[in-house]
C-alpha cells in the first residue's frame, strides 16, 4: 500500500510529523508530505498514529 496526503485537505498542523517523523516530512510551509515508504500489513503503529493524528483526515492508504 502507498501512503498519500490530500493536499487540498491538509491545513499544515504537522501533527502527523510530530508523532511519526520517520514516516512523514513537512514542506517549507508546514504541510505534510509522506516519505516514500511502502506500507505492509499489519500497519506499523507509527503510521497508524500519524494517520489518526490528522484532524482533517487528509492522510490515506491506497
Amino acid at each position: 500500500m502507498k501512503l498519500t496526503v490530500d493536499t487540498n485537505k491538509c491545513s499544515g498542523h504537522a501533527r502527523c510529523y510530530a508523532v511519526a517523523p520517520e514516516v512523514f516530512d513537512i514542506d517549507d510551509l508546514g504541510y505534510a508530505l509522506p516519505l516514500d515508504v511502502e506500507v505492509e500489513e499489519p500497519i506499523d503503529e507509527r503510521i497508524a498514529a500519524g494517520i489518526a493524528a490528522c484532524p482533517e483526515h487528509a492522510i490515506h492508504l491506497h
